[in-house]
């Protein structure tokens, strides 16, 4: 059996599998202290902290968020965001909402010159970004969530997946795709709850003993159009779970399960 076929073999008993009692455990625990932040099912009250002033060198800046003038740090929330790619989006100014979605995902982490702004300067100057972040949305528009990461799946020299898909996410919301799930964020910490749940699984069922391929396609970056497609049917089929169960609001969004999962930790051997 090739690496291919094991990790296939890992993913199909996944999909069986869903979450195991001890994160279905730890999410219910983040749900009893969440439960009056997120009270609508959906993370768009999630608020991250930002330093304007760090973003200086950076252009278009959205209007929704505050003038790179300002001192001190500021605060902008999952909804404003959406609210600012909308409006964004309507006039094609894919780079205007990109830099929103980069913003949030960054938070107090840019520093000037740091790998937050002067990275996002880079993508800026990037000639072919228009043409990829419209080819994009124009792929979740017509085809779904899939065909839009395959879209910019290295095509944006600086731009990786951590990050596109946070533009893809609040594009999602703004857009909805033309079938299939939504768009949602998948960075290295949310590929390592993964990875750790695809070890035990594998272990369990004989497919990955060594946990070798769980450490292969949950890697810390650059994952696949495929593999995109494996961790939106899972993350979806996994919120339906939960949505079943008694510590769970029943009609939340998988984006609520991503924006627990990215702060929530649980034994390591689950």
């Amino acid at each position: 059996m090739s690496r291919q076929d094991r990790a296939d073999a890992v993913d199909r008993e996944m999909a069986a599998r869903l979450l195991p009692g001890p994160v279905v455990r730890a999410l219910g625990r983040w749900w009893e202290m969440h439960a009056s932040a997120y009270a609508d099912g959906t993370p768009g009250a999630h608020t991250v902290r930002y330093t304007p002033g760090r973003w200086a060198q950076i252009s278009p800046w959205p209007s929704m968020l505050a003038p790179t003038s300002d001192g001190g740090d500021a605060e902008v929330s999952r909804a404003e965001v959406v609210s600012a790619v909308a409006d964004a989006l309507e006039r094609e100014a894919f780079r205007e909402a990109l830099v929103a979605a980069y913003v949030w995902g960054k938070g107090k982490r840019g520093t000037p010159g740091g790998s937050g702004p002067a990275t996002l300067h880079q993508i800026l100057a990037f000639d072919g970004l228009d043409a990829a972040l419209g080819a994009a949305v124009t792929a979740l528009r017509e085809h779904g969530s899939p065909s839009a990461y395959a879209a910019l799946h290295r095509r944006v020299p600086g731009l990786g997946p951590s990050f596109f898909t946070k533009f893809l996410y609040f594009t999602g919301i703004a857009i909805p795709p033309a079938h299939g799930p939504r768009p949602l964020i998948l960075d290295r910490v949310l590929s390592k709850r993964l990875r750790q749940m695809a070890t035990a699984v594998g272990r369990k069922s004989g497919h990955d003993p060594d946990g070798s391929v769980a450490a292969w396609v949950w890697a810390d970056g650059n994952w696949t159009p495929h593999r995109y497609q494996v961790y939106l049917s899972f993350m979806h089929a996994a919120a339906e779970q939960l949505a079943a169960g008694d510590n769970w609001p029943p009609s939340a969004s998988a984006d609520l399960l991503e924006c627990a999962m990215f702060t929530t930790v649980w034994e390591t051997s689950v």
